[in-house]
């Protein structure tokens, strides 16, 4: 680029003016900041390597060279962490925030303290804030964890609930009821 004029600060700052429009400015630290022929873009690159863009619709890119992640801040909110291990991060304006892991399991952490996991499986895991777990499983069965118990419900209907004294209770899709107590011993069983 062809320099239009320079100016040297007492400060030791140096700045350019390129026959393009762009400014450049250099710092005495080794920082310096580029503004684009727009008036609207500019780049800072630090001393430490790290690299701070700002553009037009004021979205905010920061990449932090000793961790190798980006860091990007869109106008309407939405916060975008990019990690070099692949782990991506969205913070939502709302407070909402999902995070997708190298292996591909999405994480989304909601405001009323809900976590849902989807894992690369398809298998969805639901926490509540009451420490209660729904976990929906790819093969249509799906399990309830609760302080009082652990309920699995298979796609045929039969639903088995294990509770805390270690009473087992399994309901079959056929109407069948059969209980048996901590030990294995059946107590109740409705042959039908």
């Amino acid at each position: 680029e062809e320099i239009e004029r320079e100016t040297a600060y007492p400060d030791g700052k140096v700045e350019q003016v390129l026959k393009n429009g762009c400014h450049l400015v250099f710092f005495p630290n080794g920082t310096w900041k580029k503004v684009g022929s727009d008036g609207k873009t500019v780049t800072i690159t630090f001393f430490n390597g790290d690299v701070k863009q700002i553009m037009p619709d004021q979205t905010v890119i920061y990449y932090y060279a000793d961790a190798k992640t980006t860091h990007t801040t869109y106008s309407d909110g939405l916060e975008v962490l990019q990690f070099s291990n692949g782990q991506i991060e969205k913070h939502y304006p709302d407070g909402k925030k999902e995070i997708t892991f190298p292996d591909q399991t999405i994480k989304n952490l909601f405001t009323d303290g809900q976590e849902e996991n989807i894992l690369p499986d398809g298998t969805i895991v639901r926490l509540q804030p009451d420490g209660s777990k729904t976990i929906e499983f790819n093969n249509g069965q799906r399990e309830l964890h609760t302080s009082q118990f652990k309920r699995r419900e298979y796609p045929d209907g039969s639903v088995k609930t294990v509770y805390m004294n270690g009473q087992q209770e399994t309901k079959y899709g056929s109407g069948r009821v059969r209980v048996k107590d901590k030990d294995g011993n059946i107590i109740m069983d409705t042959k039908l």
